[in-house]
């Protein structure tokens, strides 16, 4: 589990500012040349996270304005960014890892990853995309359509 102040930390030692600042309520983050503004007004710091991981994203995959979303080439962007962001702090291994821990429902593994539930059906959808409705991970099979692991004998 990437704690919000994990993140920070990480942002730091890659030379990133992090502020937080009321925004507006539709914006929850924005990043532009090295900085990244988080709403003040996000309640929880389990949403934060989410937010700074797509903000980081953003950082790490993304390059010029794409703010106008009509554009094909940066919905394309805006996409690798939330990927970025979804790979770390939902990445494939921890799905097993949760199943072995006994996590067996949704609410159970957003709590268990410290994301909101909203954050992990996004990158559950995300991952849909990428590998279809399952995926091999290590000696296990991640399915994302009904969400489960099964493991394989040794």
């Amino acid at each position: 589990m990437m704690t919000y102040e994990q993140l920070l930390v990480e942002a730091v030692h890659q030379g990133i500012d992090i502020y937080e600042k009321p925004l507006s309520a539709r914006i929850k983050g924005l990043y532009s040349d090295n900085v990244i503004a988080i709403n003040k007004l996000i309640p929880t710091t389990i949403e934060k996270a989410c937010v700074l991981a797509e903000e980081l994203g953003h950082y790490h995959k993304t390059v010029g304005n794409i703010l106008d979303q009509s554009k094909i080439e940066n919905r394309q962007q805006e996409n690798r960014a939330r990927s970025w962001g979804y790979e770390r702090l939902v990445p494939l291994s921890a799905f097993v890892h949760a199943h072995k821990q006994g996590i067996r429902n949704r609410y159970e593994l957003a709590d268990h990853l410290g994301v909101t539930e909203e954050f992990l059906d996004s990158s559950l959808k995300r991952y849909i995309e990428k590998y279809g409705t399952h995926v091999i991970v290590g000696p296990s099979i991640v399915t994302f359509e009904p969400l489960g692991v099964l493991e394989f004998f040794e």
